[in-house]
């Protein structure tokens, strides 16, 4: 299991615009081969900083999407929207709880 995390920070006025686009296509992404799971997360201290939090089966699973043109549209829509580099980790579960 691969664990996505991937925090983006945005200009303020362009913060629903993102909520837009993460609303229209979060069902496409879970739908991917290999997502079980993702959720939108919002800092607490921030507004304007978010997270998607995302599992899936393999590391060639996400980076099936990564290539995919869904992520390319999602993705090229989304980044000119931030006010910051955005900064991505995967981890790998080790122990299942």
């Amino acid at each position: 299991m691969i664990i996505r995390v991937v925090r983006m920070t945005f200009q303020y006025e362009k913060v629903n615009e993102f909520l837009e686009i993460f609303d229209g296509s979060k069902e496409k992404i879970r739908a991917r081969n290999g997502c079980e799971h993702l959720e939108l997360l919002q800092d607490i201290h921030h507004e304007n900083v978010y997270t998607t939090y995302s599992y899936w089966k393999s590391e060639a699973n996400l980076n099936e999407y990564r290539e995919s043109e869904l992520f390319g549209t999602v993705w090229s829509a989304t980044k000119a929207l931030f006010s910051d580099r955005p900064r991505a980790h995967s981890y790998q579960q080790k122990i299942k709880l």
